[in-house]
């Protein structure tokens, strides 16, 4: 097996909450590989409360856009916001470490043709809580 298809956690957050996505899922230049390919982010065991609250909603979409020079610098990790449509809301996980160039190329492709930086999402119920995925490939 390549390096780039084993799943590490990094020892910061549970097992259960470390998130999931493979470097497999994408083509050259970080494209993915069709519509379906998306990124479960790791860290939503603080936010649950929130998350519960935009349970159900389908305009849900990442706030922000691209990391500042200075997080680069820091490998700082990729906090994720949601835009519901009327309000943002606070953090509710982060992308899971080695995923971090395929969100970043993911809002590059957006910005290229003109579209707003927003990363289509949604909450779902797993055995372990609510997570947030992220719908990469409706970017492609």
């Amino acid at each position: 097996m390549a390096w780039w298809r084993k799943q590490t956690n990094d020892g910061s957050f549970p097992k259960t909450d470390a998130g999931s996505g493979s470097l497999d899922d994408y083509q050259y230049g970080l494209q993915p590989k069709n519509a379906r390919v998306l990124i479960r982010l790791a860290g939503s065991d603080p936010y649950q409360a929130e998350l519960a609250s935009l349970l159900g909603d389908e305009e849900l979409a990442t706030a922000g856009g691209q990391r500042t020079a200075e997080e680069e610098r820091t490998d700082a990790p990729m906090q994720v916001r949601l835009f519901t449509g009327t309000k943002v809301t606070g953090v509710v996980g982060t992308v899971p470490r080695g995923l971090e160039s395929a969100v970043s190329e993911s809002f590059s492709r957006l910005e290229q043709r003109g579209e707003k930086l927003r990363i289509p999402a949604r909450v779902v119920q797993t055995k372990n809580g609510l997570r947030v995925e992220l719908l990469v490939g409706r970017t492609r």
